[in-house]
């Protein structure tokens, strides 16, 4: 009876040892510390093994070429030669390294978090051999690569979570993730509203009842304001600031719904730049210039939140498309 026991203390020491060498290093570090911050006890408990990366690593394998020699000569030391050796693979394969990878693979944070009390405890006693070993790796081959994604794979990677029917993620949240990565790569020119769509008004324009009918028409908020032509724009008109404003004063007359300075941006400038520029100088309306001080049209913060969300905004005074 005590060879069957100890046979199996050492085939499970052998399963143990070879399904946590894969386990342990199919979790990422980067990972373990991420769900460690977020409160996951697993993580916690995995993280401070798992960071010792090549001592954990020798102080697995040592084990378990340990563990199978010993395993080997007991076997032979209770049957032939031939049939000490057979079953020795046999054993080894099957229950000391197939099956336990299998499982361990697939579960290695719900394994690797139990028993890292007990690698710590090995860790230790191995210390004086694993140690020197794995202060050569670490100079040898320096610190783990840390795993960094472009812009398209974490995209790739919301997208396979959203399938997902393990994942919380659905298709809004998809979508605005998608639409936050790519939004600085766009440039101004492929959001920006053109100059022949643009309203604007001559800086001369006097408050008259027809011109709070178009103001009223047209819905928006606020307005570019030339002098002389469309291209020699002055300022901004806020329609907001108007219901204070006397009739028949002229736009350049009114005491807040006129202002004169406003913010540019190039055609070619990218969306996150613009937006920065927008939020540093409070600011909802950009006009867009070239390289010639040409005006070409606007871009708004409505335009940029759009292209985050991936949706329109639209509002009561919008026309349906």
């Amino acid at each position: 009876m005590d060879e069957y026991a100890i046979s199996l203390l050492l085939i499970l020491l052998s399963a143990l040892f070879s399904g946590l060498t894969l386990g342990y290093f199919t979790l990422n570090t980067q990972n373990l510390k991420r769900q460690a911050k977020l409160g996951n006890a697993e993580a916690i408990a995995i993280l401070p093994v798992r960071t010792k990366g090549n001592q954990l690593l020798t102080t697995l394998l040592l084990g378990n070429v340990a563990v199978n020699a010993a395993l080997s000569v007991y076997l032979s030391s209770l049957a032939s030669g031939l049939v000490a050796a057979l079953s020795a693979t046999v054993l080894i394969f099957l229950f000391g390294e197939i099956i336990p990878q299998a499982v361990l693979s697939r579960h290695a944070m719900w394994f690797g978090s139990r028993a890292a009390p007990f690698i710590k405890i090995v860790m230790f006693i191995t210390a004086p051999v694993t140690l020197p070993i794995a202060w050569a790796l670490d100079r040898l081959l320096g610190e783990e690569m840390q795993t960094t994604y472009s812009a398209h794979e974490l995209m790739e990677i919301v997208s396979e979570h959203e399938d997902s029917e393990h994942s919380t993620i659905d298709e809004d949240e998809e979508r605005i993730v998608h639409g936050a990565l790519q939004f600085s790569h766009r440039t101004v020119r492929e959001v920006m509203t053109s100059k022949e769509k643009v309203i604007s008004f001559e800086i001369n324009q006097r408050l008259t009842e027809n011109f709070f009918e178009l103001v009223t028409d047209h819905g928006h908020s606020r307005y570019p304001i030339y002098s002389g032509n469309t291209e020699n724009i002055t300022g901004m008109l806020f329609t907001k600031e108007l219901l204070t404003e006397d009739d028949g004063i002229t736009i350049e007359e009114t005491d807040e719904a006129y202002e004169d300075t406003y913010i540019t941006a190039r055609p070619n400038e990218k969306l996150d730049v613009v937006l920065a520029r927008m939020l540093k100088k409070h600011q909802h309306m950009c006009i867009v210039k070239n390289k010639n001080d040409m005006f070409m049209g606007v871009i708004t913060l409505e335009d940029i939140i759009e292209e985050i969300i991936q949706q329109e905004i639209t509002d009561e005074d919008d026309e349906p498309k």
